[in-house]
């Protein structure tokens, strides 16, 4: 059994057990590893986790052992960890809420590899601030992705739509749209689901919204699935469960085309300049409604004659 490491963070002292247990045995990182980066992106990825409900993917053996997703906060986590209930069918869950570092690195403690966040906060989760779309291809060929951002953002410009990029340590991409919180969630899903579906039908021989695998016949996946209520989206510099613990990294748009980008560019080992960068500055700022855009789309959608674009083939 490794000993217990303690680290010193803010106010709060935070016991890593196990502080040498091996999370990604082939690279060597450890619990205490983890937790140390955590604690190094915290003022990087706290303004995208405060007051959000998590769902925490837990592997306490390591990413080759079994893993866990847990929505309810544990009984025993530390009563200065935030806290909040929000509603299910048929009743609560006390969800967790990292509001400051020491949660961060606690959460980390508990071999919580990758923090998984709502796209609302805690006090009105029915409204989202975030809108999210999960470029996801047929193979680990990354040019479909490439492509497909392109195409999405162009889209989205004519819809009047700022949006954000960011690897997701895994695939694809997610392009993540600023909201105003006004619109009620299930609008929200509807609206992305509407905009999927344009691009598909502009691009069918490249893009689908199939969500069987059988069925996508090797086109990209728009996965607009994570805007319904209580679903999930892996947060910026968010380490992912796989070998080289690959690490969710927001992009300049004209980092796009370089050469080197992949889905897993960057690592906990291996971040780079990558916290002296904002590429994401101000775009909370610029949060825009649905409905707006929605009415946006059905006009694009009707060409002079009545034809849609999609029918024309454009």
């Amino acid at each position: 059994m490794s000993p217990t490491r303690e680290l010193r963070v803010g106010r709060r002292t935070v016991e890593v057990k196990r502080a040498g247990k091996e999370l990604f045995p082939r690279d060597g990182i450890t619990k205490a590893d983890l937790a140390e980066y955590y604690r190094r992106v915290a003022p990087r990825m706290l303004p995208e986790l405060r007051g959000r409900p998590l769902m925490l993917e837990r592997m306490p053996d390591g990413i080759e052992g079994d893993r866990f997703y847990q929505k309810e906060i544990s009984d025993y986590f530390p009563d200065w960890v935030h806290r909040a209930p929000v509603a299910k069918e048929g009743g609560e869950v006390t969800h967790v809420l990292c509001d400051d570092t020491a949660t961060l690195v606690y959460l980390a403690a508990q071999a919580c590899i990758t923090p998984h966040r709502w796209l609302s906060r805690a006090d009105r989760p029915r409204s989202p601030d975030r809108l999210v779309f999960d470029l996801d291809p047929p193979t680990d060929g990354f040019e479909p992705v490439r492509r497909a951002a392109h195409r999405l953002r162009e889209l989205l410009d004519e819809l009047d739509l700022p949006a954000g990029l960011m690897t997701t340590g895994s695939r694809g991409l997610h392009v993540v749209v600023p909201l105003n919180r006004r619109d009620d969630v299930d609008d929200v899903l509807a609206f992305a689901r509407a905009v999927a579906d344009t691009l598909a039908a502009r691009y069918p021989e490249q893009l689908t919204t199939e969500p069987r695998k059988d069925a996508r016949k090797g086109r990209l996946y728009l996965d607009v699935a994570r805007n319904g209520y209580a679903q999930t989206a892996v947060a910026p510099f968010a380490v992912r469960s796989r070998p080289g613990a690959p690490v969710a990294v927001p992009l300049d748009w004209d980092e796009l085309d370089a050469a080197e980008l992949t889905a897993r560019r960057w690592t906990v080992t291996d971040l780079g300049d990558r916290l002296e960068k904002d590429p994401w500055a101000g775009l909370a700022r610029r949060g825009r409604g649905v409905a707006p855009a929605s009415r946006r789309l059905a006009r694009l959608e009707r060409a002079p004659g009545g034809e849609s674009r999609a029918a024309l083939g454009t």
